[in-house]
């Protein structure tokens, strides 16, 4: 039976600054001129049916679509901004490809058409702005204004405002709201962090050796005294260079794979200290992006076999057929993606709310669930409260929480159990983390299996 897909407002607005070569600021700030506050880009995600793939876009060449393949670049590293006047880009190991609206509405694949029963397509989409767990959508920083109400824990503020007419920045404290909590960096003492204690990394035998762990992020501070010598894999999906001005990859880079025995009285804070470092920009310098650019991202590290790809970045939004197939991609080539649930208080976001990728809560030090930590759809948990890790040069360390910070945590654990067995891949290694992790007394929709343990 043919299903009917909700019509969308923005797929049917002017197209100007919504092609498929368009970068994230670009996007953004036709939305802003539009005056649209709904988190739709004006591009539409089409999400293929399993092993229909190559049907699919055979039926795309038969309505005369100018496509562009990540199959074309090196290693799918595919760079959008190089789509010149393609009606579509696709990234064939997902099963998915983004569609310019004007396209969609020429050949009556809106999200208002009809889709047939025997259709090669699954489901046609909006594509949503995506944020990193410590940035608000611009939307609701312009509509609340830049006097919000502070309910905070520590007394940090929001920082607001634009880089450019188009990039936000917005960090929060605040019990239950959308946050990453970041709080004034402690004097530490050698030894090890206590997230890094809590999930047994100390006492265990592995390193991570031999396994690559993709963090998609906002890049990485590829001079950091910390990690000199450690080779990296490196894209950017975002039309900037890798090199992290914002600070939250280059964190949670560090969690998942900073060294066993940092300079100084530096405690140790990296959990995979020999694994295989893979950088995937998909997030600006100010910490949000495009489905489009997550997405390729993700086809880019399932396209290098990575056994382990961490994403802390999401929005409030329901499951997005995309992110289902790019997480069942993934567990098909014995990858596991791990996302952050969400600090907004409320039901798992997405990516992490689709049931092929594995969903991690935040735990605070006494290993109860961090306030701001989302609920529901939860596989494990991390710890994410007052989480010290790596910041981008002069500062080098920093002190913030969030599930942000609590799924590096299992990422890295992830590592160090995939180290241990060549079996331990996709779904094989969400079962294993699932049954060490430590057993907590809290129910399964805050906590999931319990707290992630190491080796």
């Amino acid at each position: 039976m043919a299903k009917k897909q909700k019509r969308s407002r923005t797929a049917d607005n002017g197209d100007s600054g919504v092609r498929i070569s368009s970068t994230p600021e670009e996007l953004m700030l036709a939305a802003l001129e539009r005056g649209d506050d709904t988190l739709e880009t004006g591009r539409l995600l089409v999400t293929f049916k399993e092993g229909a793939a190559e049907e699919g876009l055979q039926s795309f060449g038969s309505k005369s679509m100018r496509l562009a393949n990540a199959r074309d670049f090196d290693d799918q590293a595919a760079v959008l901004e190089e789509a010149g006047d393609a009606d579509a880009f696709v990234f064939p190991e997902i099963g998915v490809a983004l569609l310019s609206g004007s396209a969609a509405r020429e050949r009556g694949m809106g999200l208002d058409a009809e889709i047939a029963a025997d259709s090669p397509i699954e489901s046609v989409d909006p594509e949503y702005f995506v944020f990193a767990e410590n940035v608000r959508p611009p939307f609701q920083a312009y509509q609340e204004g830049v006097s919000q109400p502070q309910a905070s824990e520590r007394g940090s503020q929001f920082l607001r405002g634009f880089m450019t007419a188009t990039e936000a920045i917005l960090k929060e404290v605040g019990g239950g709201s959308q946050t990453q909590l970041e709080v004034e960096e402690e004097t530490l003492v050698l030894g090890a962090t206590w997230g890094v204690i809590a999930c047994k990394v100390p006492l265990s035998l592995r390193s991570g050796l031999g396994i690559k762990v993709a963090v998609l992020d906002t890049g990485f501070d590829l001079g950091h005294p910390d990690f000199v010598g450690r080779p990296m894999v490196t894209a950017q999906f975002v039309g900037q260079p890798v090199q992290d001005l914002h600070g939250h990859g280059t964190h949670t880079m560090g969690t998942a794979c900073g060294p066993k025995a940092p300079a100084g009285t530096t405690p140790r804070y990296g959990i995979g200290h020999r694994a295989s470092m893979v950088i995937g920009k998909v997030l600006s310098n100010s910490g949000f992006s495009v489905g489009g650019s997550v997405l390729n991202g993700m086809n880019w590290a399932i396209a290098g076999r990575c056994p382990v790809i961490s994403m802390s970045l999401g929005s409030q939004a329901g499951p997005q057929p995309a992110y289902t197939n790019a997480g069942q991609a993934a567990l098909n080539n014995g990858c596991l993606i791990i996302a952050a649930a969400g600090n907004s208080s409320a039901a798992t976001g997405a990516p992490a709310n689709s049931p092929t990728i594995m969903s991690v809560a935040s735990l605070d030090s006494n290993l109860a669930p961090s306030s701001f930590s989302n609920f529901g759809k939860i596989e494990i948990s991390g710890p994410g409260r007052d989480v010290f890790s790596s910041w981008p040069r002069p500062t080098r360390y920093r002190t913030i929480s969030g599930t942000s910070m609590a799924t590096p945590h299992v990422a890295g654990c992830a590592a160090l159990w995939a180290e241990t067995s060549p079996n331990l891949r996709g779904m094989n290694l969400w079962r294993r983390l699932q049954a060490t992790a430590k057993h907590l007394p809290f129910p399964p929709t805050r906590v999931g299996a319990g707290l992630v343990q190491a080796p």
